[in-house]
């Protein structure tokens, strides 16, 4: 067992989390060139390699949320969220107000879609408790293992109030945009 598998072992004041600014500082000095990873609670965390399904569900749901949107919104798919001083998460397919981002990361979002396969526990957890505590209204967890989009809402506190799932045959309607209505088995099959 390493180090970080016991770090509720250590006392408290011994676990001094990286912040997100010193993160983005190391990133913007190179230190992590070609690695795949997001900051979630101060902890430097890698990310699991792709599944072709999985890439295909983001190209697929990107496509569909882009012509459905208005000006006032801009669809990020991988593109880093700001969730708290402690971490910068990159959900896979997010929809924030639309701004420019050259100079700053995101840190509101009407939507936040994580399609899990191989991170389905660390959707349901961590980034569910991360999102809920940054305000995000609606989060998606696209489930490949059960083929169901698991629909979260009503954040408070580290937690959301509601949840449902939605299968192939299902519609969803976004709660943070009404008027938006998207077929499920238009990108999930």
């Amino acid at each position: 067992m390493s180090v970080l598998d016991r770090l509720s072992d250590l006392a408290p004041e011994l676990v001094r989390p990286l912040k997100r600014v010193e993160f983005e500082v190391l990133i913007e000095a190179g230190c992590f060139e070609d690695e795949y990873i997001e900051l979630l609670e101060g902890v430097i965390v890698k990310m699991s390699p792709k599944h072709p399904e999985h890439s295909q569900v983001v190209t697929r749901l990107n496509g569909l949320l882009i012509r459905l949107l208005d000006d006032e919104t801009s669809v990020g798919a991988h593109m880093s969220f700001a969730a708290s001083e402690t971490s910068l998460v990159e959900p896979d397919i997010a929809l924030f107000p639309a701004r420019d981002y050259r100079r700053e990361r995101p840190s509101e979002a009407f939507l936040i879609v994580e399609v899990a396969l191989e991170s389905l526990r660390k959707d349901r957890r961590i980034k569910s408790e991360l999102y809920a505590r940054a305000g995000v209204p609606e989060y998606w967890i696209v489930n490949l293992v059960e083929t169901v989009v698991e629909i979260h809402t009503h954040p408070r506190d580290s937690a959301y109030g509601n949840m449902r799932t939605v299968g192939t045959d299902g519609r969803i309607r976004l709660n943070a945009l009404p008027g938006i209505e998207i077929v499920v088995a238009d990108f999930l099959r």
